[in-house]
This record gives structure tokens, sequence and C-alpha cells, in this order.
């Protein structure tokens, strides 16, 4: 549950998949493009608009838009609500709480439109709890969610009121103690036996949180289904034929039975399970029930999106967790190294990027767990002063950008240190987002018989955007 390392790496894998679509004819782009620069002391700022010019010269330095090639479409970015995130938020009073999530949801600021929550504790929680602990319950009579209902479930209504297109997906990290060998929520795995109870305790989530006003739209059967973290934290072995039985006949079934249209996603896990990916998608049993694919970046490289893609391409790609580390020299001021992860991610057919927590303490707390995980912001324990990190100004550049339905195009130029990615708003603008972990440079952004020229400041993320 540590910073993501490898997406960077595979920035350029992907561009040259087959595209999603490809309509006939771009225009060549006219008026100002504007820019916004994250360098040194400047967040975010806005910076001197650029202007076209008639196409010359070598194409070394530049970043080729090909507009006519496109690939998959974003659905947004954001981080997750856990139970320790949404504690943290509730120690503000309500004005200063409704103002940091004005500027992290609204549609005019960053605007954050896909997040995730955890069905039971997480290692980020202020205590272990699921939904149902105690005695074996298979009819789930002692369900209950009034632990969300204390400071999670009033956030989320909260922040679906600041931006009421926000996209919430759910993710166990155990099942209640008693449906698992072991006992406890602790480590351990799931006990076939518990199937269809484990089914019916989706249900009654996901029937609870609609009928508190906060519908999920898609959930995981797991946080990470291939570890079991040693028993430090909740957590739960779910073999590969586990989960694809577990979804062919009974999560799946019971969510058509009870007419619960939120989508199911699986693996929840690592690139390097990409294999098992296919092995389940490849079941048709499985495959009816599936929208997606769910991935973290912590071991292997975001090219393996792309591998399921390209053998299943009617299943959409999801990245759902990464986050850094609070104890990191960079954690304030490493947005190049976020940004390039992001552009890596998107560049292998990720429709979303979700962070871990939301938001935690100066020391990474509450955390039950045994990870030194801080949050996309810091919110002070003593003072309630707000810090804001590398990897959440980086997101700030795609999602403030970007809106849903966007498709990402194609985007061609090896320059050293520079990683790009581009992307059709539905309102037909455009963007770029341009990354420099080296030092200054200019580079040439090329489209349709024009150009551009930009000057990326060392260790910099710059969005560009113009009219069609």
């Amino acid at each position: 549950m540590m910073k993501l390392t490898s997406a960077g790496v595979a920035a350029m894998v992907g561009s040259g998949a087959a595209p999603a679509q490809s309509p006939s004819g771009t225009s060549a782009p006219a008026g100002d493009i504007q820019v916004r620069l994250t360098s040194g002391a400047k967040r975010l700022a806005r910076e001197a608009s650029l202007q076209w010019r008639p196409e010359r010269g070598s194409s070394a330095d530049a970043v080729v838009l090909d507009p006519a090639m496109r690939y998959q479409e974003i659905l947004g970015f954001g981080a997750a609500f856990t139970d320790s995130a949404c504690y943290m938020l509730n120690q503000f009073s309500p004005a200063a709480r409704e103002q940091l999530l004005r500027e992290l949801f609204h549609p005019s600021e960053v605007g954050f439109s896909v997040c995730r929550i955890c069905l039971g504790s997480s290692d980020y929680a202020t205590k272990m709890y699921s939904y149902d602990e105690g005695e074996p319950d298979p009819e789930m009579r002692r369900f209950s969610l009034d632990h969300d209902k204390a400071h999670i479930l009033p956030v989320l209504r909260q922040a679906r009121g600041v931006n009421p297109n926000l996209f919430l997906l759910g993710s166990p990290w155990s099942p209640p103690g008693w449906m698992k060998a072991g006992g406890s929520m602790l480590g351990g795995s799931m006990r076939k036996a518990n199937f269809g109870a484990y089914a019916k305790y989706f249900v009654k989530a996901l029937q609870g949180y609609a009928a508190e006003g906060v519908p999920l739209n898609a959930v995981t059967v797991q946080n990470e289904t291939d570890t079991e973290q040693d028993g430090r934290m909740p957590a739960c072995l779910w073999g590969q034929e586990y989960e694809m039985e577990f979804v062919a006949e009974n999560l799946g079934p019971q969510l058509a039975a009870n007419h619960i249209d939120t989508k199911i996603w699986i693996l929840d896990h690592n690139y390097n399970l990409w294999g098992r990916a296919i092995g389940e998608l490849d079941d048709p049993k499985v495959n009816r029930y599936v929208d997606g694919v769910a991935w973290h970046g912590y071991v292997g490289e975001a090219s393996a999106m792309t591998h399921v893609h390209e053998v299943h391409p009617e299943k959409h790609m999801y990245w759902t967790e990464g986050g850094p580390d609070y104890k990191e020299p960079g954690y304030l001021t490493n947005w190049a190294h976020w940004a390039a992860d992001v552009t890596g991610i998107l560049r292998n057919w990720s429709r979303c990027v979700i962070g871990w927590n939301l938001a935690l303490d100066e020391v990474g707390k509450p955390n039950i767990g045994p990870f030194d995980c801080g949050g996309l912001v810091t919110i002070h324990s003593k003072t309630g002063e707000i810090t804001r990190s590398g990897q959440y100004w980086a997101y700030a550049h795609f999602s403030r950008a970007l809106r849903r339905g966007a498709r990402r195009i194609a985007s061609s130029g090896e320059l050293q240190g520079v990683s790009h990615v581009a992307f059709a708003n539905p309102d037909g603008t455009m963007v770029a987002v341009l990354t420099n972990a080296a030092a200054e440079r200019k580079i040439l952004l090329r489209l349709s018989g024009r150009e551009a020229e930009a000057c990326l400041p060392a260790d910099s993320v710059t969005t560009l955007t113009w009219g069609a």
C-alpha cells in the first residue's frame, strides 16, 4: 500500500495499441493555448498563453498529436474516502469542511469525480470492524451500517452534494471474520461455504448505502486478492477460482436478482497479476457479470493493462489505489513523479486514477495497519492546517482539465525525461499534459500542420488546454 513505482516507466507504452475509434478528418487548431504550471513555488499557476503558428523545422523536439486516433473514455480522478480520511474531515467545522470539499470536488475547481470507499475497515480506520461481526449470521440478521453512519456517510453525502456526478467504488478489505478460515478479519482466507452469505452481505451493503442517499456505482470482490498481509491488518486471500465462482454463481446473480445495477470489477490488485485477470475474463460465466478490472501499481508495469485490453477489449481498465509515504523527503513536491505515473496509467487504457487516502494527519493516522502512507492532503491534528502533497498537485493537473467522457488521443514523440498524454473533451476542447522530470527544455506541440512552442521547467507538470 505504499507508492507505486513502475507506471512512469511505462509512460510511453500503449500508444501503439488499436484505437477505440478513428473519426476521419481533423481541422487545424486555432485560438490561444491556456497554460497551467506546477514547478518550484508555482502550484497549478496560470502562465502566459501560447500561440499556434505554421509547422516548421525538425520534429526532433516535438510531441505530435493525432486526434483521429482515439482510445479509452475517461471516467475521472480522485482518492479514497477511508474511515480514517472521513474521520479527519470531520475534525473540521462544517464551514471549513465544505470549503475543502468544494476545492476537491466542485467541477469548477479540482473536480475530483471518482472515489473509493472501504466496505468495512481497511488498515486506515479508527478501529477494525465489519458490518456483521460476531457469531455466524448467514441470514444477515445482525447486519448494520451504524459505524459508517457516524462520519463516513455524512461526508459522502456532502461530497456528492458538491459534485452530483461523483462515481463511488466500494471495496472490502475483509469479509466478516466468521466467514473466513481462522475466524478473524486479520489475514486468512475466504471459506467457499460462505459464498452465499457473503453475496447477501454485498446486497445489504449496497441497498443500505442507497437508502442513505449514497448509491455505489461499482464494487470489487476484495481489495488485493492475492495477499493476506501476514495477518497484520484486515485482509483476505481469494484464489482465482474462488473469485471466479463467487462472481459467476453468487455476487453477479444476487445483484441481478435484486435489480442492483452496481458494476463488478475483478482483481483489485497489482499489474503482475494480469494473467489471472485474463483467465477470469476468459470464462463466459464470469465475463457476463464483469464490467472491468481494477488495478494497483505497487508491483509490475502499467503495460499489463494493455495486455488485458488486447485480449478482452470489451472490458474496461480502472486504476484504484496508490499513495505516497509521508516520511519521504519529496512527499510535498514529487508532482513530476506522480504525473509521470498517471501518464503511464492513462496511456495503458485505464479510465480512472484513484489515489489512496484522501486525507490523513501529519503522521499518517488514523492507522491500524503496518504502512506509513500519507494522505492526498494532510490535515494537521493540532492546528487543522491543510497541506497538499505532490500527488495532489499531479492529480489536479489532470482532473481540473478533463471532463468525464474525454477520449485519450494519440500522442507521439520520445523526448528524454518528458512524458505526455493528450485528450479530446466532450465539449470539443483539447488537453495535453506534459511532465518534465529532467532539466528545463523547450518542446514543440504539433497538431494538424500547426505547432506551438512550450518551455517546460525542470521537475514540472504543465497542462495545455485549447479550443477545437
